[in-house]
């Protein structure tokens, strides 16, 4: 093990470094491509064929992108930084109370709590100003032969989010905990530290609740209301500029699809970590702070591992054929993963002693503990992650079976198509649910609950690749909008809807790896809650666990899995609500200028009455669900006691999971059979675009959408924001009555 206290500093802090610097050389790369003129090298001829009018169309397609997305997100941040200005006060006195006055632990939380906000509002608005800026770069990389650059270019973009997130979230995260050791130096007071830490991980989940939820309903009402016009009724291609949504779609991408998805991705890393480290904050009075911080070493080395594989699809396999786009976007998965074993390894014998003792969760037991065995955790949670990716794209890609059946179901209409969908989506949670309870139990068997929280640092331990090949779908889905939009020769579109639809597969693979990591973090959460109330206690709560045959702890168990549902039903309601709305408005402008539906019309939709639908409506729509879920634990613990909220907590992992799941494959698998029957030609089986079997799949694909990306991927951010605010306030709910509650019921 490596005595020198400064080798965690080191690795943690030139690791973010090395994230951010990788981040601006990509983003340099991209820029290289301008909109007018060639720069030589590859940018040289990108758009030499373009006359006057179309490079016009595209600086005006571009510009409306750019300032719908930047006004929506100012709005969105308006009110988040009003929301988390007063409930960091909440916290400051509400921790300052439950501690007995302890001023620095409500300071610190809240400071923690400010600037996980902030670093999360940050990473969105970072994310969302990449992605802009690369959809049009990659709409003109299209149009140079071959597949390599227009791929290399959406990865690119990809890979300046990713990198970018983990530097920055992993740089200020450990910052805080050095400023923090100032006021805690003693190994016995980190327990304090990693307290008050967890804060941060509090900050990027509330955030991530509002810019999922917010931007989810923003861009679903205009996918849903320009796919229900344009393609059922009038028959149009999808982002036909003279669809009125359209520009609203592509800026709906950007916000819900980049910012909400970094600020949840980076939630997940901050929770993890908090988890983490306070489940093992007993381990640097052995240790030190080297071991303490093991976590975080994880995830550095895993950032560099990130990097050392990204050259495979750049440079060493680079995409040269429209069949190995979506090969190439897998071995990323796979590359990181693999590699990740050895490196755990090494930095476990380097960081962590050679044996070290810590408290179970349940009971007071004490287990000693090796490296090897932290090892294996981390490998289970990584393992473990890629199985559950590579499981999601079988039920949601068109290369396999239950795709394709579904695509066939589309040809007696739209209603089995949404039988054959839902039920789709239930089968494929049952693998993924078993393969956690497999990752859990052997974690949990070999390291209690420290080891499922490094299950947890292992399943995002390649973050970076997984949120590259994520905004790598978003960007090349809006390349191909702007092709359309633009008028750009059909081939364009051709390339890069093939680059989307694989996008469209590797994104479901990472929602499926961000609510496994988010099941494990919950868990990890409740663990380290557990913890708290045990500590604040002196062991005369949870000393031997949680039970769950305590009739007000049951009782919440039933409201907790309730919660969930109520959660996806409130989205989803608001979803039709704004889809309504803009169905509405794009109809009125087809009936105020039916000559807007020409081939070839002479004036242009009134974009802007749509993007202002997207935007109030989400922004009103958002809080409700958002409110539900923040202050239903923190009551739930003020009321009702602690025993409550461990029901609480329980309920919604485990409702949250399979719904999750489900809802995200299903929507993925509506959207991917909806592509399939594209490619299809007219005298197919299937018959191909404008036939009824496609018009039965658009259907399903409009149903599907606020499966996908709002409502599905938001119930990760359910589970693990419950789980972490009641972390936080552990000792405040312990406070009101020695833990029983207001209303004393247990």
């Amino acid at each position: 093990m490596l005595e020198n206290e400064s080798a965690a500093t080191i690795i943690i802090l030139v690791s973010g470094a090395v994230g951010l610097v990788w981040a601006l050389i990509q983003y340099a790369t991209i820029a290289k491509i301008t909109i007018r003129g060639g720069a030589g090298g590859e940018n040289e001829g990108l758009t030499g064929g373009n006359d006057e009018e179309t490079l016009k169309r595209l600086e005006e397609i571009y510009t409306a992108i750019v300032e719908g997305a930047e006004s929506f997100l100012r709005a969105e941040y308006q009110v988040c930084f009003v929301f988390i200005m007063v409930f960091s006060l909440i916290i400051l006195v509400l921790v300052a109370w439950g501690t007995g006055w302890d001023a620095a632990r409500g300071f610190f939380t809240a400071i923690s709590f400010l600037l996980g906000a902030i670093t999360s509002m940050a990473s969105g608005y970072l994310g969302m100003k990449v992605a802009v800026f690369s959809n049009v770069r990659t709409t003109l990389a299209a149009q140079k032969s071959g597949w390599t650059y227009c791929f290399n270019t959406a990865f690119r973009a990809g890979a300046v989010m990713g990198f970018a997130l983990c530097g920055l979230g992993m740089i200020m995260l450990y910052l805080t905990m050095l400023a923090y050791r100032i006021h805690y130096p003693e190994p016995e007071d980190w327990v304090h530290l990693t307290e008050c830490i967890t804060g941060y991980g509090l900050g990027g989940s509330v955030i991530a609740m509002f810019g999922r939820v917010g931007g989810g309903i923003y861009t679903k009402a205009a996918d849903v209301g320009a796919d229900l016009v344009g393609k059922v009724v009038h028959g149009i291609p999808e982002d036909d500029p003279r669809n009125p949504a359209t520009i609203a779609d592509n800026v709906g991408d950007n916000v819900g699809d980049v910012a909400g998805m970094g600020s949840d991705l980076f939630g997940s890393f901050a929770e993890s970590t908090c988890a983490a480290l306070v489940i093992g904050s007993g381990i640097g009075a052995i240790g030190g702070w080297n071991a303490m911080v093991f976590p975080l070493v994880v995830s550095a080395v895993g950032l560099f591992v990130c990097l050392i594989c990204s050259f495979i699809a750049t440079h060493i396999r680079p995409v040269k054929a429209e069949n190995q786009v979506e090969e190439a976007l897998k071995l990323q998965l796979i590359s990181t993963t693999v590699l990740m074993i050895p490196a755990v390894y090494v930095a476990s014998i380097l960081y962590l002693p050679a044996e070290f003792a810590l408290e179970s969760t349940v009971g007071k037991k004490i287990f000693t503990l090796h490296p090897w065995e932290a090892c294996v955790c981390v490998v289970m949670g990584a393992v473990g992650g890629l199985i559950i990716g590579l499981i999601t794209e079988y039920y949601t890609s068109h290369s396999y079976s239950p795709v394709r059946e579904l695509a066939h179901s589309c040809k007696t209409g739209a209603a089995t198509n949404m039988i054959y969908g839902i039920a789709l989506g239930y089968k494929s949670a049952i693998i993924p649910v078993l393969v956690l309870s497999v990752v859990i139990y052997g974690s949990f068997a070999l390291c209690d609950m420290y080891g499922v929280a490094l299950a947890a640092i292992g399943f995002l331990s390649n973050l970076a690749t997984g949120l590259t090949i994520d905004v790598y779908g978003p960007v090349c889905d809006n390349a191909g909008g702007i092709a359309e939009m633009a008028e750009l020769d059909p081939a364009v579109r051709e390339k890069t809807d093939a680059l989307d639809a694989a996008g469209n597969t590797t994104a479901a693979i990472g929602k499926g790896f961000a609510i496994g990591s988010a099941a494990l973090v919950s868990l990890a959460l409740f663990g380290a809650f557990v913890t708290r109330i045990r500590h604040a206690s002196n062991d005369t709560l949870f000393a031997d666990g949680v039970n769950m045959l305590e009739p007000v702890t049951f009782s919440f168990l039933i409201i907790g899995g309730m919660i969930p549902f109520a959660f996806a039903a409130m989205t989803m309601k608001s979803v039709g609500l704004a889809a309504m709305q803009m169905v509405l408005e794009v109809q009125r402008q087809f009936d105020e200028k039916p000559h807007l539906l020409d081939d070839n019309p002479t004036e242009r939709p009134d974009y802007d009455a749509c993007i202002a639908i997207s935007t109030q409506a989400s922004l009103k729509e958002m809080i409700p669900p958002g409110a539900m879920v923040i202050f239903t634990p923190l009551l739930t613990g003020i009321l009702f006691g602690v025993n409550a909220v461990s029901g609480l907590l329980v309920g919604a992992l485990i409702a949250s999971v399979q719904l999750a799941i489900s809802m995200s494959n299903a929507g993925g698998a509506w959207d991917n059979a909806k592509k399939y029957i594209e490619k299809a030609s007219p005298d197919s089986e299937l018959k191909g675009k404008g036939s009824d079997i496609h018009k039965a799949a658009v259907v399903g694909d409009t149903v599907g959408d606020p499966f996908k990306d709002t409502s599905g991927p938001a119930l990760n951010i359910v589970m693990k924001l419950m789980a972490v605010l009641s972390l936080v306030f552990a000792d405040t709910f312990y406070a009101v009555n020695n833990g029983a509650g207001l209303l004393k019921l247990s």
